[in-house]
């Protein structure tokens, strides 16, 4: 029965309905439906990666006017082209690192965020971030552009954990353990 019901899950093959069994919750949803169900789900992910591209954007456009020719103005135009590519790659490493250490935040149970509500909160908070980096690039320094791509690096390796580690699956329910003994529900549950 369970490699059968397995089976009908992943559309392999047709599961016969057993007695008991409504035939409307073994149905797979369509990718439309799917869809429609999560659209938050979706959402987020669109938000967390339109957020991680637009501070790039910014720094690009203004860190090479503001901080190479601000503080010292004797640098040869080679000195600031270098320092530029270093300070590009440094941006670049830091924020992959705790993009990395991000996703493996959710590991620890107690700090995974399930909220349908909480996710889009906090992922929209993160767009403060914006104005955090736009401000930073006029009047900040190098250190605080790293702090800052740090934190986002961390955030979006994090929310993106946790949103499709949290999202449903494409089945309302794969099979119903209907009919079964309690040893096979066992059996099944533990396997």
């Amino acid at each position: 029965m369970t490699v059968s019901a397995d089976l009908a899950a992943g559309g392999m093959q047709k599961h016969q309905v057993q007695e008991g069994e409504d035939p409307k919750l073994i149905e797979r949803l369509s990718n439309k439906q799917l869809l429609l169900e999560n659209i938050d789900y979706a959402i987020d992910l669109f938000l967390i990666y339109v957020l991680t591209l637009s501070p790039g954007f910014l720094s690009e456009t203004q860190a090479p006017t503001a901080w190479a020719h601000g503080k010292d103005s004797h640098n040869s135009n080679m000195q600031v082209i270098l320092t530029l590519q270093l300070y590009a790659l440094v941006l670049i490493a830091m924020y992959n690192v705790w993009d990395l250490i991000g996703r493996y935040i959710p590991l620890l149970k107690p700090l995974v965020l399930s909220s349908r509500k909480g996710l889009i909160a906090a992922i929209l908070s993160g767009f403060l971030l914006i104005p955090a980096f736009y401000f930073t690039v006029k009047y900040g320094d190098q250190g605080w552009m790293i702090m800052l791509t740090s934190f986002l690096g961390l955030s979006n390796g994090y929310f993106t954990v946790c949103v499709l580690t949290t999202a449903p699956k494409g089945y309302k329910y794969a099979f119903s353990l209907v009919g079964l003994s309690d040893n096979e529900r066992t059996d099944y549950c533990v396997n």
